[in-house]
């Protein structure tokens, strides 16, 4: 293999697979990238068994071929190599970086030892969305997500995929987001819906390396995943096993109901978190013909905190507790100034959601005091 590529192409492309080196201990080579020309294309790749990137870089092939390197030490000399054009020329099982005043070789293992990345080899089943969109949903449901070896089914985020809508949805079994996209936000070329259930790492992965500025392309076939963004591709495994039906859980018989200014209760719970235990416990008080709520927090070693915001009320008095970074997080995604909340009295799963946007909800279950 013999290269030659501009230093800034090069270190982008390192970024990208940065995040999916594997563990060395058992496989040394996981901790190496595989660099291949083949195609008339250059990619660098990575994996760690469960993730794979792989990033497409301009530049100009001289002899087609491929190498892996350790990314610790090829990164860090890139990353101070000042000469903008960068040749790279395999050498037995090692690569030579070349300027015009600087040379190296890095020692390397045979590209043949390299894991083999994944192909989603059917691709006439897809959709098609604008990159930021998906953004911009994920963003609103995978802090709901945690990773779980007891329940892994819960240890990713959901895709309902319909004709008409998507669903995004997670859940760590105390609080649930869900997100819709509707039809006219995105395209595919299926008739029947699919439901899978992708990994956390790799969406949160995704997040930090796609390009929101071009379309994203999704397949997902026989448990992998592939997602086209541009010149990335992301590979994951899908998680087996079937999503927790939530739609028994949605509140749908409200005894109170609050409409508050978002802003203000986010500032209320940043101040009560000052006075709550280690259990983030914080509670929101309603009596009867009040206008305000009462976020109230205390610790017997720090002191107690109350806080009135004006509210619009409706339905019967109630305390309820929650955990306040899991409301916290809930409000955050609001994309509105205005948060309404809707109570099932002290012990039942609670909703937010805003009147502006009704493709987004976020569901709470209160802590029993």
């Amino acid at each position: 293999m013999k290269i030659v590529i501009l230093r800034n192409n090069l270190k982008n492309a390192l970024d990208a697979v940065s995040h999916t080196l594997g563990d060395a201990s058992n496989l040394p080579i996981l901790k190496n990238i595989l660099i291949k020309a083949v195609g008339g294309k250059i990619q660098i790749c990575s994996t760690d068994l469960e993730t794979a990137v792989v990033r497409g870089v301009a530049g100009k092939i001289i002899d087609e071929g491929s190498v892996t390197v350790p990314f610790s030490v090829f990164n860090s000399v890139i990353g101070n190599i000042q000469n903008e054009r960068i040749d790279l020329d395999s050498k037995k099982m090692g690569v030579l970086i070349k300027t015009d005043n600087y040379e190296a070789v890095i020692q390397g293992m045979n590209p043949e030892d390299f894991p083999i990345i994944p192909k989603v080899d059917k691709k006439d089943e897809f959709f098609e969305i604008n990159g930021e969109i998906l953004r911009e949903s994920l963003n609103q449901v995978v802090g709901a997500a945690q990773i779980s070896e007891l329940r892994p089914e819960i240890s990713g985020i959901l895709f309902d995929v319909e004709p008409g809508m998507i669903k995004f949805a997670a859940t760590d079994s105390f609080r649930l987001a869900e997100k819709t996209v509707y039809e006219t936000e995105f395209k595919n070329n299926f008739e029947r819906g699919m439901k899978f259930i992708v990994p956390l790492k790799p969406i949160q992965e995704f997040l930090r390396i796609m390009d929101g500025k071009t379309p994203v392309r999704i397949y997902a076939v026989n448990g992998q995943l592939m997602i086209e963004n541009g010149d990335l591709e992301l590979i994951s495994r899908l998680i087996e096993g079937q999503f927790p039906d939530y739609n028994p859980i949605i509140p749908k018989n409200l005894t109170t109901e609050i409409s508050l200014d978002k802003n203000e209760l986010i500032g209320a719970l940043k101040l009560a978190s000052a006075f709550t235990s280690k259990n983030n416990e914080v509670r929101l008080k309603i009596t009867k013909d009040s206008k305000v709520v009462e976020v109230y927090s205390s610790d017997s070693l720090l002191g107690e905190n109350k806080y009135l915001i004006p509210a619009k009320i409706s339905g019967e008095p109630v305390e309820v507790v929650f955990n306040w970074r899991f409301l916290l997080d809930g409000l955050r995604n609001l994309e509105s100034d205005s948060a309404n909340i809707g109570l099932q009295g002290d012990i039942r799963p609670s909703v937010i959601k805003t009147t502006a946007d009704a493709s987004f909800f976020y569901i709470i279950m209160p802590i029993k005091s």
